[in-house]
């Protein structure tokens, strides 16, 4: 299995000029950024140093990261909108 991050800018090429002007310029989003990023760093921590956990943990956790990147997602989208 090929281990990768899954960072915001790597998910949507497409929006990083929003992306980072959000992070810099609304601290709701850089605060859900930056949480979205300490998740994924975990993640790859535990899948690639195959670190010992449990499934379940493994699967909440995952399941935390995706409802972080839609809620992510919706701020993008909402910014691109008002543009």
């Amino acid at each position: 299995m090929s281990l990768e991050k899954h960072s915001l800018l790597k998910e949507f090429p497409d929006h990083h000029h929003t992306i980072r002007h959000l992070k810099m310029n609304d601290a709701h989003f850089a605060k859900l950024f930056d949480q979205y990023h300490e998740l994924d760093n975990e993640i790859f921590k535990l899948e690639s140093d195959n670190s010992p956990t449990t499934d379940q943990y493994l699967d909440t956790q995952k399941l935390k990261r995706v409802r972080l990147k839609d809620v992510l997602f919706d701020l993008i989208k909402k910014e691109e909108a008002s543009q």
